[in-house]
């Protein structure tokens, strides 16, 4: 028997297919079944070499009959050569068959369910009237992490921070013009004018040191750190770490590879038991989330295939419904 087209679907269908707030449910759906243990995600296998990772995550959700494997790069010299930071594929498999169902551009994925996944804890974690929010970076990454914010909080003002002066502005160009943002203001600033007085601070950046003046960081702040991914890069000093209530996606991939929790407990400002909970168990309602106003709470993600096998799942399923995306015989 020969196998079904695969169906290829690109940024732009996934967008189409998955909007944001459908993802924030999607990925609150995966988290939960993570932390209940009726999910299979192996750690990632990362490659070394040639100024840049390549990582390969394979996940298995039985309760979303989704199954997957996606493969990503993180070069950060890319843009130098005209190509993005990240580049990925995310391939779904019919769960009962292991077939090939459908590749999807992953970069785009990674972004939305990223984003997604610091929706959901902003939605969890920060303070009800959070407005001002400060923002670390200007890539992809970036720009779906502040449409997440907004998908779940009033933001009324967002002070943009990046390296490159040049893309702040675009950045900020760029924001101004999203129907999402409604009526907030958005200005480029420095580090520590971002972070005075924000209630969501946010840090997408592929900074391998941390980015956030902790001095600044107000109680009741809540904070989103997702752009360090390895053992020995952080966006945070770890007496930062130290004084915040901590979330993870998940405690065996955090306690391998963030490094922002690693580095805080080599410094003796951070243990593994301080660990709150897993944000899968607050969505559940199994862990509390923010407990006081004056609390500063952080997500820390360093991402799953979890997430991006549940929404590309999802996005196949609607894509198959509605006749969305490229077909291609395999056989």
């Amino acid at each position: 028997m020969a196998l079904a087209p695969l169906r290829i679907l690109s940024a732009a269908d996934l967008r189409r297919l998955v909007p944001m707030a459908d993802a924030i449910d999607i990925v609150a759906g995966a988290f939960i079944q993570m932390s209940r243990g009726q999910a299979e995600v192996p750690l990632r296998t990362h490659l070394e070499g040639g100024g840049g990772t390549a990582l390969y995550m394979p996940a298995r959700l039985p309760d979303l009959n989704a199954l997957g494997i996606k493969a990503v790069s993180v070069f950060p010299d890319n843009p130098s050569r005209g190509l993005p930071t990240i580049t990925a594929v995310v391939l779904i498999q019919d769960a009962a068959t292991g077939a090939p169902l459908g590749l999807l551009e992953g970069a785009s994925l990674t972004a939305l369910r990223t984003g997604a996944a610091s929706g959901l804890a902003t939605r969890l974690l920060s303070r009800p009237e959070a407005g001002i929010c400060a923002l670390f970076g200007v890539g992809a990454q970036a720009r779906t992490q502040l449409e997440a914010v907004c998908a779940v909080r009033d933001i009324t003002q967002v002070r943009v921070v990046g390296r490159d002066a040049a893309r702040a502005e675009r950045f900020v160009s760029w924001a101004r013009g999203q129907p999402w943002l409604r009526d907030a203001t958005v200005v480029a600033a420095s580090p520590a004018l971002a972070v005075r007085g924000a209630d969501i601070i946010i840090t997408a950046t592929t900074s391998p040191t941390p980015v956030v003046p902790s001095a600044e960081v107000a109680p009741g702040a809540h904070l989103n750190v997702v752009g360090a991914f390895t053992p020995h890069t952080r966006e945070v000093e770890g007496a930062l770490v130290g004084r915040a209530t901590v979330v993870v996606d998940s405690r065996e991939a955090a306690l391998a590879e963030a490094g922002d929790l690693l580095l805080a407990i080599a410094e003796g400002h951070f243990a593994p038991e301080r660990i709150h909970a897993e944000i899968g168990e607050v969505a559940a309602g199994e862990r509390p989330g923010r407990r006081n106003p004056q609390e500063v709470t952080l997500f820390k993600s360093v991402g799953t295939a979890a997430l991006d096998v549940a929404v590309g799942a999802e996005a196949l399923r609607r894509a198959a419904a509605g006749g969305v995306g490229m077909s291609a015989a395999l056989s």
